[in-house]
């Protein structure tokens, strides 16, 4: 486990642009926090680290899926308007990623039953102002 605290948005994006760097493809993200918690940030850093454009990133809260094509494809699922019965499946992440892509979930605690092995959870906590708390678990199952 790595905790970080960040000061800005860039420092957010900065966290997971690094992170980001070192992926191969079939990474799987999954993100926690409250709303304004930074999540989307984090997405938009991750784009940057997989050359994919990170002013294309936006919270997709009606667009419950979004991909964004780079190093790796970067899918971006955004779960916040779902209530938790199931409905995820619907969405065909049990299919993704590929051995090219990278998901990232946001409002990942809205899954019934993760269907990946293996995930890396990152925790986004708001500190006031735009102080943010990062905490990157290691890679685990799901």
């Amino acid at each position: 486990m790595r905790v970080v605290t960040t000061r800005s948005e860039g420092e957010t994006e900065a966290v997971a642009e690094e992170l980001a760097r070192g992926f191969e493809g079939g990474e799987v993200v999954l993100l926690s926090g409250e709303l304004g918690a930074g999540k989307t940030a984090f997405v938009r850093g991750l784009a940057r680290g997989l050359a994919a454009d990170p002013e294309q990133v936006s919270s997709p809260t009606f667009v419950l899926l979004t991909s964004y094509p780079g190093r790796l494809t970067l899918h971006h699922a955004d779960l916040y308007r779902l209530c938790g019965t199931g409905d995820e499946a619907e969405l065909g992440l049990d299919e993704l990623p590929g051995p090219r892509d990278v998901l990232a979930v946001e409002w990942a605690e809205r899954l019934q039953a993760p269907p990946w092995s293996r995930a890396r959870r990152v925790l986004l906590e708001h500190l006031g102002g735009d102080d943010r708390r990062i905490t990157l678990f290691e890679e685990n199952a799901a």
